[in-house]
């Protein structure tokens, strides 16, 4: 049987369909629940060397070189949380453009602080590139941009969650602005949807007589 720690020796084209959807979720848990050879290995074997990564807490940029920070990064990801409960819940794959969108959802633990943990989700879009002279193609991670809510950003820094009640109530309160901004300002609205928008061939005047 297989060690599902070994990463795979290629990546095999993604317009393959389900190859690359398949892949990316041992990819990741290679990533966030293995040793730092383990670690390194899967970045050597699926990222480019001037491969960046942007997450709201950090981000490295893309010269050459870079990888080795990507690894840094998920070195002191590891031992901050040691034992890293992740899932993927889903891959979309963009063809046209080489991009894949992975929904994923995680339990974060840091062993210096008890009885803490952060349930957050986050969407992680991968940008790739063809390898060259590959036959048949393969294609290499260029950038990693993990994507969170900031109500589940601010559940890493956040006991009991206070940051993300705090967050919630300023949504909310957002959205009751947006309610009464577009009463008071409807004449706005109403231009645009008469003038500008639906009606926009026809004078001031007309628009008034109907």
């Amino acid at each position: 049987m297989e060690d599902p720690r070994k990463p795979a020796p290629s990546w095999q084209t993604p317009s393959a369909n389900q190859s690359t959807e398949a892949e990316i979720p041992q990819v990741i848990h290679l990533l966030t629940q293995s040793p730092p050879s383990t670690q390194r290995k899967t970045l050597e074997t699926y990222f480019t060397p001037s491969a960046s990564f942007t997450h709201p807490f950090c981000r490295t940029g893309s010269f050459e070189g870079s990888r080795w920070l990507i690894w840094c990064i998920y070195r002191w990801y590891k031992i901050m949380s040691p034992k890293i409960e992740i899932s993927v819940d889903s891959v979309a794959y963009d063809a046209k453009n080489l991009i894949l969108y992975v929904s994923i959802h995680q339990l974060f633990r840091i062993w210096l602080v008890p009885f803490f943990s952060a349930h957050v989700s986050l969407v992680t879009v991968l940008h790739l590139v063809p390898r060259k002279h590959t036959s048949p193609t393969t294609y290499l991670i260029e950038s990693q941009n993990d994507l969170y809510q900031v109500n589940e950003f601010v559940k890493f820094p956040s006991q009991l969650g206070i940051l993300s009640v705090f967050v919630y109530a300023w949504q909310l309160l957002a959205t009751l602005l947006c309610v009464i901004g577009t009463g008071l300002f409807w004449p706005v609205s109403w231009v645009e949807q008469n003038m500008v928008g639906g009606n926009e061939q026809r004078s001031l005047v007309d628009v008034v007589k109907g």
